[in-house]
């Protein structure tokens, strides 16, 4: 059995497809089209279909699943038995949830702190006995680059390429921005982590999206001793257990 699954992001689009809970395809699209969507439902027959998106502007891309395949409608009410204890269900973002929801079956019974790198940078945990009580929203790496610029007066927009990875000493006002926003990060994500160890036994570290990378390699020599897992397809995969989810509670 195959199923589609759609993380429509800010600036990008993931779409996979999973045998079961295998991955069998996947592709970042920076607009879901109806010719992708169905060229994959046709090539792996598609069964099953879910969505999560960022935006409200997908109608289109919902009506194609709900012609050609099983739609199953994600949402905050779907819950796989995780104690949620967030106070307003409607403004949990979905793909946190989806988040979540991954992390519940993948690694089950663990203190998990997951964080998401992407154009926003999202801290959330989920706890050993299956409790979430929600997390925190912060900047992610672009979206500090251009604050610096748009609210100040003279301050350039200082282009950041994710595969760079140095940062740099801050020899001139481009490179201090630099160092100034990538380090700022570190510090902040690596103070997150020191945190949530402190409070959770063997916590275990999921890192997330698109700068996920850079901030790996900076954790890499990190004094904080949790383990750290790389689990790029998180999102996508907690999409896949919805389906899954729903599946067994119609048996």
């Amino acid at each position: 059995m195959h199923n589609l699954v759609i993380d429509i992001g800010n600036t990008n689009s993931k779409l996979a497809v999973f045998n079961n809970r295998k991955l069998v395809e996947y592709q970042t699209l920076k607009q879901v089209t109806a010719e992708a969507l169905i060229g994959l439902i046709k090539q792996y027959k598609i069964s099953n279909s879910t969505i999560s998106s960022v935006a409200i502007e997908f109608e289109d891309v919902i009506g194609i699943l709900k012609e050609n395949t099983n739609y199953i409608e994600f949402s905050t009410r779907i819950n796989t038995g995780i104690k949620n204890h967030y106070k307003t269900l409607s403004t949990l973002g979905l793909d946190r949830w989806a988040k979540i929801i991954a992390a519940h079956y993948y690694y089950p019974k663990r203190n998990c702190f997951i964080i998401d790198a992407g154009t926003c940078i999202t801290y959330d945990l989920l706890d050993s006995d299956d409790a979430y009580f929600g997390g925190s929203i912060s900047l992610g790496l672009h979206m500090r680059f251009e604050a610096l610029h748009h609210f100040t007066r003279r301050l350039p927009l200082v282009k950041w390429d994710r595969t760079e990875t140095e940062i740099p000493a801050g020899e001139d006002t481009p490179t201090a921005i630099k160092s100034g926003v990538l380090q700022g990060v570190i510090n902040e994500v690596e103070g997150f982590i020191s945190h949530k160890n402190k409070e959770n036994k063997d916590l275990t570290v999921l890192i997330t999206g698109g700068d996920a990378a850079f901030l790996l390699k900076q954790l890499k020599n990190s004094i904080f001793a949790p383990q750290i897992i790389h689990d790029p397809y998180l999102v996508l995969k907690g999409l896949n257990e919805v389906i899954a989810f729903e599946y067994v509670q119609k048996d």
